[in-house]
């Protein structure tokens, strides 16, 4: 068992939660329970399943807390992208969410690669 609170992605990640939620507490009423409910989910997934996998015995399992936590970044950076199509969000927002979940998703890969070199 690992203290998830000490990796830097895990960290990383909470910051993006606690940015997806500012963000979105301005998008249209009527997307309350679409889209800002489903980037909020999404969001909240990647530091949730980090801390999940810290808590498992073995490599393998944290591994795969980890690639659940990625494809929740992915889900994240495509429903950062509509937001900003649908005009939900302004450029300058999108371009630093998509960095922060970009640079979360490369460091995902990096602690994969490494986790999964050891098993």
């Amino acid at each position: 068992m690992k203290d998830y609170r000490k990796l830097i992605v895990w960290q990383k990640a909470h910051r993006l939660v606690l940015a997806v939620y500012k963000e979105t507490s301005s998008f249209p009423r009527e997307e309350k329970y679409l889209l800002t409910d489903q980037i909020r989910r999404a969001s909240m997934s990647v530091p949730t399943n980090i801390a999940e996998g810290c808590g498992k015995f073995t490599q393998k399992d944290f591994a795969k807390y980890l690639q659940d936590a990625f494809g929740s970044a992915q889900e994240v950076e495509y429903l950062n992208f509509l937001s900003l199509e649908l005009g939900y969000q302004k450029s300058n927002v999108y371009q630093k969410l998509d960095k922060d979940v970009n640079e979360i998703k490369a460091m995902l890969i990096g602690l994969l690669q490494k986790i999964r070199k050891d098993i």
